[in-house]
């Protein structure tokens, strides 16, 4: 039986993604970055890390994947990740009625912010 252990995320700058990532998912690093590469794990290391990659690469628009993130106060959250770095990206394809606010990391690197208020979550 397989389970994602780490989500990489290809950066420029290790130091700088390392603290949005941080400050954005409440992650903490398993252990002090070796070299290039860094594995953040959320409080308590269990549940899926997301590791930083300081590899040269370009952003694909659209991407082939992206983070879908959960909350029950998309509005709060958005505002807060955008007071760390990121932006909020505008398609012109989004459904008026969109549970989703499209945002990207300060490279560029595309993510979800999911409003799960009013709905059970699955697993």
């Amino acid at each position: 039986m397989l389970s994602i252990g780490s989500i990489v995320i290809r950066v420029d700058d290790l130091q700088a993604q390392m603290a949005f990532w941080q400050a954005a998912l409440g992650f903490e690093p398993r252990h002090e970055p070796e070299g290039d590469f860094v594995i953040l794990q959320p409080p308590g290391g269990k549940g899926t890390c997301i590791s930083l990659d300081r590899v040269p690469s370009s952003v694909h628009l659209p991407p082939r994947i992206h983070l879908d993130l959960y909350t029950e106060d998309q509005s709060g959250e958005v505002q807060r990740l955008l007071r760390l770095g990121a932006t909020r990206v505008e398609w012109s394809k989004r459904p008026a009625d969109a549970d989703y606010v499209i945002m990207a990391d300060p490279e560029g690197n595309r993510f979800c912010v999911i409003d799960t208020a009013g709905r059970r979550q699955t697993d």
